[in-house]
């Protein structure tokens, strides 16, 4: 029997009840293209039908958005390894394979649901800014919206993989 999807499973140990949601959304996520590209062909990674971002970007991005938006979160700026992997995201790269980019995925999943653990509920309206121009949001606006845009990405993922495989 198929498990129910995250948000039905009840609360993740350790995060605050205001962050579940959160919580929920990347591990769905996780679930999710995890299953999407287990039989995917490897030749298929940088292809872009209709002209559209390859499965490729979209696993780099998303391992590199929750980096970035978590940083942000924790009132940091970017560092000088961040910048270059934002620079590198969607150009073709024969060194980065599918499980490569798997695992990172995996490994970052991870990382900012231990970072989730950490943040008080009385931080969530904090002021945080973003980016070089320091544009302004919130602990809960960072957090929700790599939430979302995860979930965003994970669903263009799905239908560009689908595209490629049954083209």
């Amino acid at each position: 029997m198929q498990q129910p999807e995250y948000w039905m499973r009840g609360p993740i140990e350790d995060i605050a009840a205001l962050l579940q949601p959160v919580a929920h959304a990347l591990l769905q996520a996780r679930d999710e293209v995890n299953e999407l590209m287990k039989y995917f062909p490897e030749h298929l990674l940088w292809e872009r039908p209709a002209n559209v971002a390859s499965p490729a970007f979209h696993l780099q991005h998303l391992s590199g958005v929750l980096d970035r938006l978590f940083t942000y979160a924790n009132a940091q700026p970017l560092n000088q390894e961040q910048l270059a992997y934002l620079s590198a995201e969607g150009k073709q790269n024969e060194n980065a394979t599918l499980n490569i980019l798997l695992d990172n995925f995996n490994k970052q999943i991870d990382r900012s649901l231990e970072q989730l653990k950490t943040i008080n509920e009385d931080s969530l309206t904090a002021f945080r800014g973003v980016g070089r121009k320091q544009l302004p949001s919130t602990v809960i606006g960072l957090l929700f919206h790599a939430a979302e845009h995860t979930m965003r990405h994970t669903g263009q993922l799905l239908v560009t993989v689908r595209l490629l495989v049954e083209s």
